[in-house]
């Protein structure tokens, strides 16, 4: 019986810490659970069986972590939880050609204070000086730095 208690421990500590480390990242509190759950478990075989005991379920308890963990990037299961595609999309893409100070058009997006525009029938990310510009509002083209438009409301 003493040693369904041991193993259930260490069990369990792995299977925490497993769950920590796949489905609740970024807790550490599930991790440091299981932890505690597997220092149980070697601190209890010590007890109930020596330190024989002891000896030989702290190297089963991480000859078996480091065979969780073999088998698991061989299997290639953490590449199940990491993005593969790159992010293509930029701000303003098609570039600013054709814009220029002056210029008028449409807020298709409330602006607070930054949002969408269409100018010259295209979309745009613009950006105001501050105000918040209502979705529909007529705009205006303040300044033009590299890829960012500066709009302001037209009174």
């Amino acid at each position: 019986m003493d040693w369904m208690i041991v193993a259930s421990l260490i069990f369990f500590g792995i299977l925490l810490v497993i769950a920590e480390i796949i489905f609740i990242p970024g807790t550490t509190v599930v991790g440091l659970v299981g932890v505690g759950f597997m220092i149980a478990g070697v601190v209890s075989s010590f007890s109930y069986f020596g330190t024989q005991g002891g000896w030989i379920t702290v190297g089963g308890t991480i000859l078996a972590s480091a065979i969780l963990a073999y088998y698991a990037f061989k299997a290639n299961v953490w590449g199940k939880f990491s993005l593969k595609t790159a992010s293509s999309g930029k701000v303003n893409e098609g570039g600013l050609e054709g814009l220029a100070v002056g210029m008028e058009g449409v807020a298709i997006s409330a602006l607070r204070p930054s949002g969408k525009a269409e100018i010259n029938e295209k979309t745009y990310e613009v950006k105001t000086l501050g105000s918040f510009v209502d979705t529909g509002s007529k705009i205006k083209i303040i300044k033009i730095n590299s890829n960012q438009i500066v709009v302001g409301p037209i009174q």
